[in-house]
């Protein structure tokens, strides 16, 4: 079998083979199907777009000052181990006469993040994409998450957490608007 000729489930089947499974017993049958469906579950914001999921969803008003959505619950996976991460994302903006329907922003989340990913790079992705898509005075995402990569395997810290921002706009400009957000989206101690 040729990779390039294989079929996913295939290279499935060779996988469990190689770690020293035996793929046709009785629990793995349908394993190599039920991983390549997980797979495209798993990575299907490659065929998403921020257009078709933001569907016209952009309204004129007159509304300047924060809009918050938080605790958007995501998951990933890591591009260097394939290995979920998981956690919180916490967005914010300023509108400059346009808003986003609010229920879009944990999509656009999703978009970024059912893809293989590194962190920082989905916490740029998703500010990038709320800035381009509404044009805000400034955009605020601060992402929290828990990697398997480091809990699972490697330095395996349980307990560890990662937290990326990206701040544009007023909230990299203005002390007063990042602090704001900041302190609105911290957790209660």
């Amino acid at each position: 079998m040729r990779l390039a000729d294989a079929s996913l489930q295939q290279i499935y089947t060779e996988v469990l083979t190689r770690i020293g499974e035996d793929p046709t017993r009785d629990g793995l049958l349908a394993t190599p199907k039920r991983v390549e469906k997980a797979l495209e579950f798993l990575t299907r914001g490659y065929h998403q777009s921020i257009d078709d999921v933001l569907h016209n969803a952009l309204f004129d008003v007159d509304y300047d000052e924060m809009v918050i959505v938080k605790d958007i619950e995501f998951f990933s996976m890591c591009e260097h181990h394939m290995l979920p991460f998981f956690g919180k994302a916490h967005i914010a903006y300023v509108p400059n006469g346009k808003v986003v329907g609010l229920s879009k922003i944990p999509r656009i989340v999703d978009v970024f993040a059912r893809r293989l990913q590194v962190q920082e790079r989905l916490t740029q992705q998703v500010a990038e994409a709320i800035s381009d898509a509404i044009h805000p005075q400034g955009v605020g995402v601060v992402i929290e998450a828990q990697h398997l990569c480091m809990m699972m395997r490697g330095v395996e810290k349980q307990s560890s957490s990662t937290v990326t921002s990206s701040m544009l706009g007023v909230f990299k400009t203005q002390q007063q608007t990042r602090s704001e957000f900041l302190s609105l989206v911290r957790p209660p101690r």
